[in-house]
């Protein structure tokens, strides 16, 4: 008794060998077979974002039982089955039995309006067996009523989790899709000829797919927690140690964020060109996996932060706090989306001098504010640029349109020259003679500052941006060249 692994570019086709027969119906399950995701948890996701307060007055749904409740979730949600992500493997499955006259049909434990949805949508069905009234089909009330209606053994099932094992154990063929190796191993004992469509990456796989979904590569960002380190010059091992410990922090609790982000913004984010590549848009990570993931980060981020001065904390939850109110409101208001972008930047320094218990100078702050708010516009108008380059019209979830561009570009480079200025007033300041030994060294600073903000603005314009500034300023060659000779000139002006 095996399981038939078949690797995606292996193609459904391959289930041939097995023989089939047209009078035999293919059943197909939604969730997580024919869709890549969870119809209900989108639907819940999407009715807390727009209407929060709406989903608390359906929560006494639950006492009426699953499928009640998924009714009204259902309704108030209105799920657009065109932005869901589809499994091609079982599509094609679906398509290839009916070209041999068999007839498919799709069971679910989703609501009926769901379902009839997607089934409208994709025009594979030729019908539809879905939860209704006070029945939620699932796993043994599923497999139930498909043995009524077609008898045991007179179905193929495709599905893709254990509470298929019931309807598995039912049908004349189980067809598994995406199998964990546990789950793989137990219908194998159950069922002859099961056969599995893909299969479900290993742990260093999905461990990989996870740390993309945290976004480890935006912990970058943080670096900006050691800028009042070095800005005072107080680089000691204390110190050190407390700016490590709160990049820790700050790049966990900012994972959680990011999670929570992704989860609100998961239509728009399919529709843009490279967002929709992200773990839950795609598919590729189970959206229940979300709420374990958010709780870890935040709650590691929070530990950690214990260990630090209590300032720290305050700021760790000022940013909690700011970014949760992007995520959900601010990000689609136009100004006010970069005004909150820019202060996210500088409530990382701010975290950094609490962490260290050094003071922000009103230098820092001048120069912070001017240069993360020009940031900030360059990520929206980084945005817009490659959404009209994709010929997407309009862009949706944001507060700007397309002929807002060359205004954006404007902010931008005003705001970022205006951090040039604060720079050149500082450096003729009698603030600097405390720090530096040779501060006219520090006017080399402007040109370098000058021409690395004209680079980003350009590029930028040019839709060759395709990541957020710091990160890219972390990653870019260039910058860090750029970024090399600053250093070269705040150690020149030092000595």
């Amino acid at each position: 008794m095996s399981v038939l692994t078949l690797p995606p570019e292996t193609g459904p086709g391959s289930l041939r060998q097995a023989g089939e027969n047209s009078s035999i119906p293919l059943i197909i399950d939604l969730d997580g077979t024919i869709v890549r995701t969870d119809t209900l948890i989108e639907a819940l996701l999407r009715l807390v974002a727009a209407h929060p307060l709406l989903f608390l007055g359906l929560l006494p749904s639950l006492l009426r039982g699953r499928a009640a409740f998924k009714r009204h979730i259902a309704e108030a949600a209105r799920l657009d089955p065109s932005t869901l992500v589809y499994n091609e493997d079982v599509t094609a499955l679906a398509r290839e039995a009916r070209a041999a006259g068999r007839q498919v049909f799709l069971a679910t434990a989703s609501d009926r309006g769901v379902a009839d949805a997607v089934a409208g949508h994709l025009g594979l069905f030729d019908g539809v067996f879905a939860s209704e009234s006070n029945v939620n089909l699932k796993g043994e009330t599923k497999a139930a009523l498909l043995v009524a209606t077609f008898g045991e053994a007179g179905f193929d099932y495709a599905g893709d989790a254990e509470v298929d094992r019931p309807v598995w154990r039912k049908a004349r063929r189980a067809i598994m899709v995406l199998p964990s190796a546990r789950l793989a191993r137990q219908v194998e004992a159950e069922c002859p000829d099961a056969v599995a469509i893909g299969r479900r990456p290993g742990l260093l796989a999905q461990l990989r797919v996870v740390a993309k979904a945290m976004r480890v590569h935006q912990w970058a960002k943080n670096v900006l927690i050691f800028v009042p380190v070095l800005a005072a010059h107080q680089a000691t091992p204390l110190t050190e140690l407390r700016a490590l410990t709160a990049f820790a922090a700050f790049s966990l609790c900012a994972s959680s964020v990011y999670l929570l982000n992704d989860l609100v913004d998961l239509p728009h984010d399919r529709l843009h060109p490279s967002k929709r590549k992200r773990p839950f848009a795609s598919g590729t990570l189970p959206l229940s996996l979300a709420p374990m993931l958010i709780m870890l980060t935040l709650g590691g981020g929070l530990l950690l932060a214990a260990f630090l001065p209590v300032d720290f904390l305050l700021m760790l939850l000022v940013y909690y706090v700011c970014t949760v109110s992007y995520s959900f409101v601010l990000k689609r208001q136009m100004v006010a989306d970069v005004l909150m972008l820019a202060a996210l930047y500088t409530i990382r320094v701010f975290a950094g001098a609490a962490a260290t218990a050094i003071s922000v100078s009103p230098w820092l702050l001048a120069f912070s504010m001017f240069l993360f708010f020009s940031l900030a516009v360059v990520k929206r108008q980084s945005e817009l640029t490659l959404h009209l380059r994709a010929g997407r019209g309009e862009i949706s979830g944001r507060g700007y349109l397309l002929e807002d561009l060359s205004m954006l570009h404007s902010m931008a480079a005003s705001s970022g020259y205006m951090a040039v200025l604060v720079m050149a007033l500082y450096i003729n300041s009698t603030d600097v003679l405390a720090l530096y030994h040779s501060p006219k060294a520090l006017w080399l600073l402007c040109p370098v500052l000058l021409f690395w903000i004209s680079r980003v603005l350009m590029l930028s314009h040019r839709g060759q941006m395709n990541d957020d500034p710091v990160v890219f300023a972390l990653t870019d060659r260039v910058s860090l060249l750029t970024g090399a000779v600053g250093f070269c000139i705040f150690v020149a002006a030092s000595l």
